[in-house]
């Protein structure tokens, strides 16, 4: 496992595979959807990035064939990516967590010093 925290693009694309195998095109519109638009991942940025997750063993090559006349591979998570990819969901919650803990904490300071 890795000390350094995941960068949002890698922790999207290995969330869109968290559920099912997919390739190159439909891992886009998926980053692209859970992010609601805030990151668009180009053709060279995400071949770069899969391959990249695919050295370090976080995600595998499910299948491939050609289509239309051009190879598609599908891409699945691995296990190890599965791991990661859970340890990096609690240290988001737990980050999420202490900000909601801090901004209500401040709110009712705020509140009392009004008072």
């Amino acid at each position: 496992m890795t000390e350094r925290r995941l960068q949002e693009p890698t922790v999207l694309l290995l969330t869109a595979l968290a559920d099912s195998p997919k390739h190159g095109y439909a891992l886009m519109q998926e980053v692209a959807a859970m992010s609601a638009g805030r990151v668009r991942l180009r053709t060279g940025t995400l071949y770069g990035a899969l391959d990249r997750l695919l050295q370090q063993d976080l995600i595998r090559i499910d299948s491939e064939e050609v289509v239309e006349g051009r190879a598609r591979r599908t891409y699945a998570l691995s296990d190890s990516g599965r791991e990661l990819l859970e340890a990096e969901a609690e240290l988001l919650q737990a980050t999420a967590d202490e900000a909601r803990r801090r901004l209500a904490a401040g709110r009712l300071k705020a509140q009392g010093a009004g008072a």
